[in-house]
């Protein structure tokens, strides 16, 4: 009898020991895992489009983190954002692939030619402002891959790296159909598409003007994906007189209910939010790594 304390706490002691070892290394595998900073692209939209988006690309730029700019060469202002991304290497570059021009007395249309793409343009010779008036056409598959190589061609003829392709509006993956001509431009040039490579994505673009800097700060602590790289698409721009005229004739959460534009305020408070110092800190915590395209793995290079 007097043994059965002893061998009691043996027993019970073994496992004990057992499982507490076992949670010990749990609890380093968790600790190394959840140390393994989240990569993170912030994709800014739109660029080209007026000289107030580009200045908002030099604010960024200026930075000197890696981002990526999708750029729509279709736009009057493309050739001053080639110029700002040309002296800023850290920036990765796509096409921002355009069959809309969403603008009220701004407007812009195809590259390859009014007469070689007539499906794509309304009687004005513009592009049609919203997905659906788009859609709606009898549009030629082989007028889209025109118009959309276009684009690609007169971003490579930049000379700046072109990495990847995006979609404004998304109008360029509304269809099955869409979907194939662009994966297969993308695959001939060798440039990744972006938001079609299990990236995990989330965009600013409806978030009220209110709510933008906390519901970012929000998305940075508690839902960046660590398995994943994360792409949040922002939209830039400084508050000039250009942009405080722009009427969006597709999204009323972009105008009053008197049509008085709010995208200058939506893209100035993106602006200002990006360059704060509660983000800049936040990004500079460890626990997040800010990557571009370019760091990205490429499915359609060539071997």
């Amino acid at each position: 009898m007097s043994n059965l304390p002893t061998l009691s706490r043996r027993t019970w002691l073994a496992p004990i020991g057992a499982i507490a070892f076992a949670l010990a290394a749990s609890l380093v595998s968790l600790k190394a895992f959840a140390a393994e900073p989240a990569k993170l692209i912030l994709r800014v939209d739109d660029i080209g489009m007026t000289h107030a988006t580009n200045q908002g690309l030099q604010d960024l730029a200026d930075l000197k983190i890696p981002f990526a700019a999708s750029v729509m060469f279709t736009t009057p202002w493309y050739q001053e954002a080639v110029e700002i991304l040309r002296a800023n290497p850290q920036i990765s570059v796509g096409v921002h692939l355009t069959l809309n021009a969403e603008w009220r007395h701004y407007r812009w249309g195809p590259i390859a030619g009014r007469n070689e793409v007539p499906s794509l343009i309304n009687d004005t010779g513009y592009f049609y402002p919203s997905t659906a008036e788009f859609l709606a056409q009898d549009i030629n598959l082989d007028e889209v891959r025109l118009e959309l190589e276009a684009q690609i061609k007169r971003a490579i003829d930049t000379g700046l790296p072109i990495t990847y392709v995006d979609y404004h509006m998304r109008t360029a993956l509304a269809t099955d159909e869409m979907v194939k001509v662009v994966t297969e431009l993308a695959q001939q040039y060798q440039l990744r598409m972006s938001m079609r490579m299990g990236e995990a994505y989330s965009t600013m673009f409806d978030v009220p003007i209110e709510d933008k800097a906390d519901t970012f700060l929000a998305h940075l602590d508690n839902e960046l994906d660590a398995s994943k790289v994360n792409v949040v698409i922002l939209h830039a721009a400084r508050p000039n007189p250009e942009m405080q005229a722009l009427i969006d004739l597709n999204n009323p959460i972009m105008n009053t209910a008197d049509m008085a534009p709010l995208v200058s305020q939506h893209r100035a408070t993106e602006l200002d939010m990006l360059l704060s110092p509660a983000v800049q800190k936040r990004f500079s915590r460890g626990d997040i790594t800010l990557i571009n395209y370019a760091d990205t793995d490429n499915p359609f290079a060539h071997k």
